[in-house]
């Protein structure tokens, strides 16, 4: 039976990934150490992510690792000899990274550097897949032309009207302690690709997202959000009058992607992997959309200040990719994603009736109604 390695097993693309390929007839070897839990406290507990993997996996195996831990990758890599290695562990907001930055290096980028060379050493003919991010590209999509609709920011220029393509400059631009550890490990896997030659890719991920997201107020932008408006809770806005545009795309379908990639690897490659422009939305739109799978209004508030490096208008160019992988596409919409959401979320909160209050409003802001 042939092999996956697979860090960050118990996080939202991890274990969608364990459950793809083990239905692919891959025997999975998870690697976490519920790091999310330290990073974000009690919200971001994924254990109950891993029991689900083990009793619902026959071909699962969890490895308690953390991948900052060099010796013991390497003795594992060497140990299980997996036919694919696909990386998703990482440290990855924004904000926590500025309170935790050699935390934040080690993880996501000599955790990455880990992993390789251990991949050199002992499987470098395996397709090494390793998640990266659009905050590569720091805040440089913020400097485009955009025009302001009712409802979100777009690209004003024609040239980006299908989104941020993979030959956008990374230079010149702030990218927050994360984005900046995040370029280091990127551009170490390209290296790898390149001076070795071995299969890798980047998927440089948009809104990755899903109904086993532990969504967090610092990670996790529709699972947050839908979790706020189940529980009746005020979301916070983070400037740009909410109308900030990400594009999504649903873990089954990263996936998926994946999976070509494993069928067909190349070496050294970047795709910019999210939702498109068909899947992309504001926090506004956001907002509508998760109020017509619950039936209630989404509380929130406005702070006239945005995260340092965050993007106003951001969705992937995926032409690259479709060109690369015909047989690869969207195949989960946005309302789909989001009603999962909501339904996944009903299941875990123990109420999710929030209590009989006015939605905020605010001057700056226009609500949405169904």
């Amino acid at each position: 039976m042939r092999k996956l390695l697979i860090t960050g097993s118990s996080g939202l693309i991890g274990s969608e990934v364990c459950r793809f390929f083990s239905q692919q007839g891959f025997s999975i070897h998870g690697v976490d150490n519920n790091q999310r839990a330290v990073f974000f406290g009690p919200q971001g507990d994924t254990r109950w992510n891993q029991k689900r993997l083990t009793e619902s996996l026959t071909n699962f195996t969890h490895h308690e690792m953390d991948i900052r831990h060099r010796a013991g990758v390497a003795a594992l890599i060497r140990d299980v000899r997996p036919e694919v290695i696909i990386h998703t562990a990482a440290q990855p907001s924004h904000d926590r990274a500025a309170a935790i930055p050699f935390d934040d290096f080690d993880t996501n980028a000599v955790g990455t550097l880990n992993l390789l060379e251990a991949a050199r050493q002992h499987c470098p003919e395996s397709p090494f897949i390793h998640m990266s991010t659009n905050k590569v590209y720091g805040d440089r999509p913020n400097t485009l032309p955009l025009v302001e609709l009712e409802t979100r920011w777009d690209y004003a220029d024609p040239a980006y009207a299908e989104g941020i393509a993979e030959d956008f400059s990374i230079d010149q631009s702030k990218h927050s302690l994360f984005g900046a550890s995040k370029v280091a490990a990127d551009v170490m896997v390209q290296e790898y690709g390149r001076y070795f030659g071995m299969p890798t890719c980047c998927l440089r991920g948009g809104c990755l997202t899903g109904p086993n997201h532990s969504g967090v107020e610092l990670h996790g932008f529709l699972s947050y959000l839908v979790k706020c408006n189940l529980e009746g809770r005020e979301y916070k806005v983070f400037g740009y009058k909410g109308k900030q545009v990400r594009d999504n795309i649903h873990s089954e379908d990263v996936a998926r992607f994946m999976w070509e990639f494993t069928q067909a690897p190349r070496v050294a490659e970047v795709y910019n992997l999210g939702g498109g422009k068909a899947n992309s939305c504001s926090i506004l739109e956001a907002f509508q959309i998760a109020e017509q799978f619950s039936s209630q209004p989404q509380k929130f508030t406005y702070l006239d200040e945005n995260r340092i490096g965050d993007h106003i208008c951001y969705y992937s160019d995926l032409r690259k990719m479709k060109s690369h992988y015909p047989s690869w596409d969207i195949t989960i919409s946005l309302k789909e994603t989001i009603r999962q959401i909501v339904e996944a979320w009903k299941s875990r909160i123990p109420s999710s009736s929030s209590p009989d209050l006015p939605a905020s409003a605010l001057p700056q802001l226009t609500r949405l109604r169904k």
